[in-house]
C-alpha cells in the first residue's frame, strides 16, 4: 500500500511517479490524499479529498481506528518505541465523526483507508510541500510518522516514510549542515565535544557553538535591523518568499547584499554584488544526494561560460579576501575532508561512489555497502541505539482564517511544465504551458459572478493581484489554487500569509485567505 499524502508527484516528482506506478501495476494499492483531485489522485484507488490543513486529525483519526481494530503492532511498540501511552491517550478524542467534520472527508472513508493500512503487509507514506508548508509543518510529518511506527512500518522492505525533495539536492544540503543547528552529518552544532575535532581540521577556527537563523528567522531579523548584510546562494527569495512585498523591502533595504546564481534573478537584481556561478548540473564536479539518501557522483560535462565560476572556487576566493586561505581544492578533496569529519559519509571515497553507482549514508568505513533501509535498526534485538518516539500532536487549522470578506481557501504548488519561480524554466517553451491563472470550481466562478478566462482582482489580507480565472473541475467549491512560477505575470506570493512553524522555519503558503471581486470595466481598459 502506497498512501500519497500532500503531494501531486504525478506532476512535481514525474520520474518518481513512474517508479510508483510500476508499484501500481505490481499490485500495490494507491491512496491519494490532497485537497485537490490532482493527475495523482486519478491514479488512485481511493482519495481523501481533505480540507486544507486538517492532516492532524485525519493521521489521528486513523490511529485511533487501526488501535481500535487491533491492528497496531504491539510487539514492535513496546520493544522499538517510546510515548505510545501519551500518543493513544491523545488520538482517542479523535472519532471518526470528529475527522470528519474537520476534514470533510467521509467517516466511512477514513476507515478504510485506516484499516487498509493496518492490515497491509507492507506499506509506504510519501509527502511533500502538502503537508509542511504549513505554520505546524513538523507536527504534521510527526503524526505520519506516528501512523509508521504504529504499525511497524519502518525500516523494512517495502515500509517506510519517504519525504519527496523538491530538488535533487535537497537532502545532501541538509547533510552537509545548511541547518541553523547542525554541522555537515547532522552533527549537533552545540555539542562542545564535537567542536574541538572541527576546529582542528579547520586550522584551529573558532565557530559559533548556539544555533542559528533559519530562513524565516533570519527575514524576521532583518526586519529588526539585527542583519543587515546576507550573502544568498542558488535561492530567489524576492519571488519564493511568503508576503513578497515584505520579502523584497527587506532585501532591498539591506546594507549589503550578495547572489551568487546561474541566472541574473529578481533577487539578483536587488543585490550589490552578483556573483555568476557555474551551473551544478553540468558544469562542476561533485556529489548530490537524493531522497532515498544515496550519495551520487556528479561530472562536469561543459565549461562554464566567460564569467562564471565554480561555486568552490568563488568562495575559496572569497576566504582569502577575508583572511583565511583554504587553498585551491578540487571538489574531491573538499568531499574528503567531509568524509574525514563525518561519520555517516566515512567510506564513501569517489572511487566507491563510482564502483557502486551511488552509496546510502550510513556508510561508516569502506568496507560497509551503505545502509539500505536507515531504521533497519529497530529491529535489531535488542534494538541498536535509541528508540523512536511518539509524538502526541492536537489539530491545529490554518492561521488565515476564512470569513465572509475572505471567504476563498488559495492554496499554491506546481505544474509538470514549470519550476518554482521559472527561473530555470520560463524561458523555454512547453505545449503544456498556458500561463498564469486563479484556477477555482465552476460554482465558484458562478457564486461569484465571474467567467472562465475572466480577468479578476484576488486579495487577501496582505495585498491584491490581477489575474485571470480559469475554471478547474477538480477543485471543489470553496478552494483555489495558483503557482510561483510566472511572477512577472502575477506575483502569488504577494497574497500568501508568512506565519511560520516555530520548529522548521517554514511559511504556511497551503493554506491563505481570499476573495475574488471582477475588476470594473473602466478599471480593466
Amino acid at each position: 500500500m502506497i498512501i500519497l499524502w500532500g503531494s501531486n508527484a504525478r506532476e512535481t516528482h514525474p520520474i518518481f511517479f513512474h517508479h510508483l506506478l510500476r508499484g501500481v501495476r505490481n499490485g500495490a494499492r494507491l491512496v491519494a490524499v490532497d485537497p485537490r483531485r490532482t493527475s495523482s489522485a486519478e491514479w488512485a484507488d481511493v482519495w481523501l479529498g481533505i480540507d486544507v490543513g486538517s492532516d492532524i486529525s485525519l493521521a489521528n483519526a486513523m490511529a485511533r481506528e487501526i488501535i481500535h481494530n487491533q491492528l497496531a503492532d504491539k510487539e514492535f511498540i513496546a520493544r522499538a518505541t517510546t510515548g505510545y501511552d501519551e500518543f493513544a491517550r491523545c488520538v482517542e478524542a479523535y472519532t471518526l465523526d470528529r475527522a470528519e467534520a474537520d476534514t470533510g472527508v467521509p467517516a466511512a472513508a477514513i476507515k478504510e483507508v485506516a484499516l487498509a493500512y493496518g492490515r497491509a503487509k507492507t506499506g509506504m507514506i510519501c509527502w511533500t510541500l502538502g503537508i509542511t508548508e504549513h505554520h505546524n509543518a513538523v507536527d504534521n510529518v510527526v503524526a505520519l510518522i506516528n501512523l509508521a511506527l504504529l504499525t511497524g512500518k519502518v525500516g523494512r522492505y517495502g515500509c517506510g516514510l519517504n519525504p519527496l525533495r523538491g530538488q535533487n539536492n535537497v537532502q545532501g544540503g541538509g547533510d552537509m549542515g545548511a541547518i541553523p543547528a547542525r554541522l555537515p552529518g547532522f552533527q549537533d552544532l552545540e555539542n562542545p565535544e564535537l567542536h574541538e575535532k572541527f576546529a582542528r581540521a579547520w586550522g584551529g577556527a573558532d565557530f559559533p557553538s548556539q544555533k542559528g537563523w533559519h530562513l524565516s528567522e533570519m527575514f524576521e531579523a532583518m526586519d529588526r535591523g539585527e542583519l543587515s548584510a546576507v550573502y544568498i546562494v542558488g535561492e530567489n527569495p524576492a519571488r519564493s518568499e511568503a508576503d513578497q512585498t515584505r520579502a523584497v523591502r527587506l532585501l532591498s533595504g539591506l546594507d549589503h547584499l550578495v547572489v551568487q546564481d546561474i541566472f541574473l534573478t529578481q533577487t539578483a537584481e536587488l543585490a550589490h554584488v552578483v556573483l555568476p556561478a557555474a551551473a551544478g548540473w553540468a558544469e562542476s564536479e561533485g556529489t548530490v544526494t537524493n531522497s532515498e539518501r544515496r550519495v551520487q557522483r556528479v561530472r562536469r560535462a561543459l565549461d562554464p561560460p566567460a564569467g562564471a565560476r565554480d561555486d568552490i572556487d568563488i568562495m575559496c576566493d572569497l576566504a582569502r579576501r577575508l583572511g583565511c586561505d583554504w587553498g585551491n581544492p578540487t571538489a574531491e578533496q573538499v568531499w574528503d575532508e567531509c568524509r574525514s569529519l563525518s561519520p555517516m559519509h566515512a567510506g564513501m571515497a569517489y572511487s566507491r561512489l563510482a564502483e557502486l553507482g551511488g552509496i546510502q549514508w550510513p556508510c561508516p568505513d569502506e568496507s560497509h555497502p551503505g545502509t539500505q533501509f536507515l531504521h533497519a535498526r529497530l529491529w535489531q534485538e535488542p534494538v541498536e541505539g535509541p528508540r523512536a518516539p511518539f509524538h502526541a500532536v492536537e489539530n491545529d487549522p490554518p492561521v488565515d482564517k476564512l470569513s465572509d470578506e475572505f471567504p476563498i481557501r488559495l492554496t499554491t504548488g506546481r505544474r509538470l511544465d514549470s519550476f518554482n519561480t521559472g527561473v530555470q524554466t520560463g524561458e523555454y517553451t512547453s505545449p503544456l504551458r498556458r500561463g498564469e491563472a486563479l484556477l477555482i470550481s465552476p460554482e465558484d466562478g458562478k457564486r461569484y459572478g465571474v467567467g472562465d478566462g475572466e480577468r479578476i482582482r484576488a486579495s487577501s489580507r496582505r495585498g491584491s493581484v490581477e489575474v485571470d480565472v480559469r475554471f478547474e473541475p477538480s477543485l471543489r467549491p470553496g478552494l483555489a489554487f495558483m503557482t510561483l512560477h510566472f511572477p512577472d505575470q502575477v506575483a502569488t506570493n504577494v497574497l500568501t500569509i508568512d506565519a511560520t512553524d516555530p520548529k522548521s522555519g517554514t511559511a504556511e503558503f497551503k493554506a491563505s485567505a481570499i476573495r475574488i471581486e471582477k475588476i470594473p470595466v473602466s478599471a480593466a481598459t
